[in-house]
């Protein structure tokens, strides 16, 4: 469904029944809804599954306002929406650049949190100098999107280090997430890139302690350096456990989507048991 929100045009998927509990999924960089297609199936009769296609991502729409899509009016949008479904607290869930943005959300709007699943996510750059140079580097990437295309920026895309051990995935599969992102808008990608990259948003490692919900950490043990943010999240955040993935790398719930949607399910379910 298309629902209106601060003067944009979000693409929501929603399944399952309003009276149960409600769980919003937050998609990385280049991804849309249906990259939780699996997760919402195996949800959909215990919660009510609430995917996002966040702003310049998927069917929602791309301002060219790159301040539209920073991280203040991202979370502000997403408790928006969750106005307009009358949803008053969810479970979240995020991927990469979702998982920066539910951390970012649940910080700021801690009373609508009840768990906080994070996948591969970040709390963002520590120093000022880390985040300038990060800043810098997201700019000239969103100037090539534009002067080069989608598809040139997706063939680069899908070759980063990051993504290495998705290669070894059918090939049915690699189709799959590459026609997913090809869909996306040029615009859209490079003023995420600009108004919603690491090095723009706050640093949230000093907040971590104040982080009450449930907090469940997930990275790949073949994703080193986001296994290594996980570890030092999970000594900071109070009600918090790390699971790691063998074999798997930064896309877990692509590249080991059985056991990704087992672990996140019992979780829910077992949060849901406790309160």
């Amino acid at each position: 469904m298309l629902i209106h929100v601060n003067q944009v045009r979000y693409n929501v998927e929603v399944v399952g029944k309003d009276e149960k509990p409600a769980v919003v999924l937050l998609h990385g960089f280049t991804g849309d809804h249906t990259t939780w297609k699996s997760l919402s199936n195996k949800l959909k009769d215990s919660f009510r599954v609430v995917a996002i296609d966040l702003l310049g991502h998927g069917e929602t729409d791309s301002p060219s306002n790159p301040e539209l899509y920073e991280m203040t009016n991202a979370a502000k949008d997403i408790i928006l929406l969750m106005d307009h479904l009358g949803i008053d607290s969810a479970h979240f869930l995020g991927y990469s650049m979702g998982g920066r943005l539910a951390l970012g959300t649940a910080i700021m709007y801690s009373d609508r949190i009840k768990t906080l699943m994070l996948e591969s996510a970040s709390p963002g750059l520590r120093s000022k100098k880390e985040r300038k140079s990060r800043v810098q580097n997201d700019e000239f990437l969103a100037a090539n999107i534009l002067k080069n295309g989608i598809e040139k920026f997706v063939n680069y895309w899908e070759n980063i280090p990051l993504f290495q051990t998705q290669k070894g995935l059918p090939l049915d599969i690699q189709e799959r997430v590459r026609a997913q992102r090809l869909k996306n808008d040029p615009y859209g990608l490079a003023n995420s890139l600009i108004g919603f990259g690491t090095g723009r948003q706050p640093s949230w490692w000093d907040k971590l302690q104040e982080i009450d919900a449930p907090v469940l950490l997930m990275c790949g043990e073949l994703d080193e350096k986001f296994c290594h943010i996980a570890a030092e999240m999970n000594r900071m955040i109070l009600r918090s456990s790390l699971v790691k993935f063998k074999k798997a790398g930064h896309a877990i719930h692509v590249e080991e989507p059985d056991k990704f949607d087992t672990i996140v399910k019992e979780f829910l379910i077992e949060q849901e048991h406790i309160s």
